[in-house]
């Protein structure tokens, strides 16, 4: 059976090009270059945040990533190593699980695979305030000692009729206790006169009685 001469030149061409794909790919590999590079971008509550790129043609690192990151504070305190965690839905950004405390922070972060790399920065944790909205609440008003609220008495003005009313009911209890201090003389000069009565009775019966025995 003769083969025709097209058969043979497609599989021959195929044959010829696969070194020309596999030099192709090495070429684009390698232009990314053997380094990656990091760029500490910032924090999100305390988790930080890094970009990968590759260090030649600053292209995002679309591989995972393998690598670590460590943190240093103003004051000495440090952390990590920790696992680096690629970002859902954005190419060469990479965080950690772990959260940073409040503090000003160095972090350097650290790649072995796909390529080695490195890169350090600085960040700020700020305080997150716990109550919703960051709003003070109002505090209620101090118990007094009977454990309620203490206000500001009410005071009403006096009507006439009011202010009427109350002079005379003072005038009224004055009167009163002044007759009463007046009788005060009389009830007991009474009662020292009934005193007397008495006993000289008494004394009387007495005698009568010591006279006829």
């Amino acid at each position: 059976m003769r083969l025709r001469p097209r058969a043979l030149c497609v599989p021959l061409l195929a044959f010829l090009a696969s070194p020309l794909l596999v030099l192709v790919q090495a070429g684009q590999a390698d232009a990314h270059g053997d380094s990656i590079q990091f760029t500490v971008t910032g924090q999100d509550t305390g988790h930080v945040r890094a970009q990968a790129t590759y260090e030649d043609d600053h292209d995002p690192v679309d591989e995972r990533i393998s690598g670590t990151l460590t943190a240093v504070s103003a004051d000495g305190r440090t952390r990590g190593p920790w696992r680096l965690v690629a970002v859902p839905g954005h190419a060469g950004t990479v965080t950690t699980q772990e959260v940073l405390p409040p503090g000003t922070w160095k972090v350097t972060v650290e790649s072995g695979f796909p390529e080695l790399g490195r890169g350090e920065g600085k960040i700020d944790v700020p305080v997150v305030d716990p109550r919703p909205g960051g709003k003070t609440t109002p505090r209620p008003a101090r118990p007094t000692a009977s454990g309620t609220a203490s206000a500001a008495p009410s005071v009403e003005p006096a009507t006439p009729a009011t202010a009427h009313a109350a002079a005379r009911a003072g005038a009224e209890s004055g009167s009163g206790s002044e007759r009463a201090t007046a009788w005060l003389p009389w009830t007991a000069a009474a009662a020292a006169v009934l005193a007397v009565t008495a006993t000289t009775v008494t004394a009387v019966r007495r005698r009568r009685r010591s006279r006829t025995n």
